[in-house]
């Protein structure tokens, strides 16, 4: 008992006879001052007394596929940052191979009594998955943000990157260097922000059923993305547009293993403009995500639901930039 109120005092900033006060109900504290002893007490893992379980924490959970690809660190940045400021504490949890699942994660942090789950990148973006405990979520009325898009029916408040604008972006690039084979390199079937990309694709290109062979699938990998780029390639497509930075320096990589020079072969477009995508070889001609504002409209988005404001279940669209760097040039022949 005297380990926690020392380590709770310590995390909240306050003496631990004012946390002792919290944890027996007493009077004498004010309402800052009791939300950052609960909150301390959650972030440490501990158990609230059972008389204060009812409240939820001012607690805030940020799901993350992954913190390999740059894009999630970024956003995380971004979130955790503006939660900060809007006197919330940030829960990360990244999921890796063989470790805590989405939706072990989701179990924790209901035991935790957070305020409310923002996702990325999550299983909420594959159609073919298990959707359950977000509905779990929704029985509970937690508030929840989807970043980047999800299956319709789940029914939260969604930030996403225009898919067909960015697609529009990097295939009119392509088209005015002169190249007339263009692919694209995307995520697994089910995945919904690259069934996004496919279709907008599909009217940008004028795409019928014989052009099928210009897409390959990958799961978002590099090791994935030079299978699948390498089909591509081989099949003489000389522009390639990826669903992923790490996507497209798969693609690079497919490239150079077959002979070929990226940009003077094979030009090649990535999404995100993710960190270090200047410092590849060659540096990386991308689709910028509006990462930052999304970050903070998620919040925003959470806040309002969490304060009682209403729920907007429309979906925001950000409009992203593509970035020219030097891994695409004109066509061969041009």
């Amino acid at each position: 008992m005297t380990k926690r109120l020392t380590e709770v005092a310590k995390k909240a900033g306050v003496s631990e006879a004012t946390v002792s006060r919290v944890l027996n109900g007493r009077d004498g504290v004010s309402e800052s001052t009791r939300t950052a002893v609960l909150t301390a007490l959650d972030v440490l893992g501990y158990e609230r007394p059972t008389k204060l379980r009812g409240e939820r924490a001012r607690l805030v959970g940020l799901v993350l596929p992954e913190l390999q690809n740059p894009i999630f660190p970024a956003l995380a940045e971004v979130v955790t940052g503006t939660l900060a400021q809007r006197g919330y504490t940030p829960a990360l949890c990244a999921r890796t191979i063989g470790g805590v699942s989405e939706m072990d994660y989701v179990e924790m942090l209901l035991d935790h009594q957070v305020s409310g789950v923002i996702f990325a990148g999550g299983s909420y973006a594959l159609a073919d998955a298990r959707h359950d405990h977000y509905r779990r979520l929704t029985d509970r009325g937690l508030p929840v943000v989807l970043v980047n898009a999800g299956v319709d029916e789940l029914g939260f408040p969604r930030v996403s990157t225009d898919d067909a604008v960015a697609v529009e972006q990097a295939y009119g690039h392509l088209r005015s260097l002169g190249h007339e084979r263009i692919g694209m390199v995307l995520g697994p079937e089910g995945h919904v922000p690259s069934r996004r990309k496919l279709d907008a694709m599909v009217q940008a290109a004028g795409w019928d059923e014989a052009d099928a062979e210009c897409v390959e699938r990958s799961s978002f990998s590099m090791e994935g993305a030079r299978v699948a780029a390498t089909k591509l390639v081989e099949r003489g497509v000389t522009g390639i547009i990826c669903a992923s930075d790490v996507l497209a320096l798969g693609t690079i990589r497919a490239a150079r293993r077959l002979g070929r020079t990226v940009p003077t072969d094979v030009s090649v477009v990535g999404f995100d403009d993710s960190a270090f995508m200047t410092c590849t070889d060659p540096p990386l001609t991308t689709v910028r995500q509006p990462i930052e504002t999304m970050g903070q409209a998620a919040v925003d988005l959470l806040v309002t639901q969490i304060e009682g404001a209403g729920v907007l279940h429309d979906e925001l669209l950000f409009e992203p930039e593509l970035v020219v760097r030097g891994s695409t040039a004109p066509a061969p022949g041009r």
